[in-house]
């Protein structure tokens, strides 16, 4: 870790993955945590401490009113609450017509309207502060599309333009933004757990299937070690001049950077019209 000041830090779905591997670190560093989960109890078993500095606490994401008692309870129990990350988030893959109107809205629950809501209520205590550090977990898939993941993509591509609009609003407040956009690390995330599939697939999508099995199949393999990311998304929220936007993984890097060509390319190629459009 880059400093040893004592913060208070707020992490969402700390049961597994980035965020249990970061609560443990953070711990034992002698850090303020605060950490949601579905299950306190579990979550406080799979994080192995008791110990003071540490509140595991029971949230529903998409329940305004649950995470509100949960950063009212981290600021009254520890005074502050100085870094956010809001790493919860599962994956929902499959067409958009092989997706229901159920699964869709769910997963836009967790992953956007949960994020949103831890924002909407830390603000007021980093606002009082004149200082803080919101960490937003988005995914490479936030910025470069990747076939067979519309519902997932789209959250966090709202996850990613939400956190660059948020950064440039509480700028003048003192108060800190950063997107970090991860590619493939060996976490859960390619598990059951953590990945919910079409209950009911269309024949017609045998690309997509394709796309699933291969990620199946990943599982295990991938190229980001989970404990390195976790060092660097904890540095962050000790750092004074972190970046709005951090791809993690030589994937991410390398997906960004296709997509930044492809982009300007075809840019320039419809430059004609886009100007074509002024009075």
């Amino acid at each position: 870790m880059q400093n040893q000041t004592i913060k208070t830090w707020f992490i969402t779905g700390a049961s597994k993955g980035f965020g249990l591997i970061i609560v443990k670190k953070l711990l034992a560093n002698g850090q303020n945590i605060a950490a949601t989960s579905r299950n306190a109890k579990k979550l406080a078993e799979v994080v192995g401490s008791n110990a003071s500095n540490f509140l595991p606490l029971e949230v529903t994401l998409g329940n305004d009113t649950s995470v509100k008692a949960a950063i009212d309870k981290t600021a009254a129990t520890f005074g502050s609450i100085d870094v956010l990350i809001n790493n919860a988030g599962y994956g929902l893959g499959g067409s958009l017509e092989e997706v229901t109107d159920a699964e869709i809205r769910n997963v836009f629950e967790i992953n956007v309207f949960g994020t949103v809501n831890t924002i909407r209520h830390t603000l007021p205590y980093m606002r009082k502060q004149k200082g803080g550090h919101i960490i937003n977990i988005s995914s490479i898939a936030g910025f470069a599309p990747g076939i067979g993941w519309a519902p997932y993509n789209s959250t966090k591509f709202a996850v990613t333009g939400l956190t660059g609009v948020l950064a440039q609003d509480v700028k003048s407040l003192g108060i800190k933004v950063t997107t970090v956009s991860p590619g493939a690390f060996r976490t859960e995330f390619l598990t059951e757990d953590s990945i919910a599939l079409p209950k009911t697939p269309i024949d017609a999508y045998s690309n997509i299937r394709e796309t699933h099995n291969r990620f199946k199949a990943y599982n295990g393999k991938q190229a980001g070690n989970p404990d390195k990311g976790a060092d660097i998304i904890i540095n962050l929220g000790f750092n004074p001049n972190p970046p709005v936007n951090l791809f993690l993984g030589t994937d991410a890097y390398n997906r960004a950077a296709d997509q930044i060509e492809a982009l300007s390319k075809e840019l320039e190629e419809n430059k004609d019209i886009s100007f074509s459009t002024d009075y």
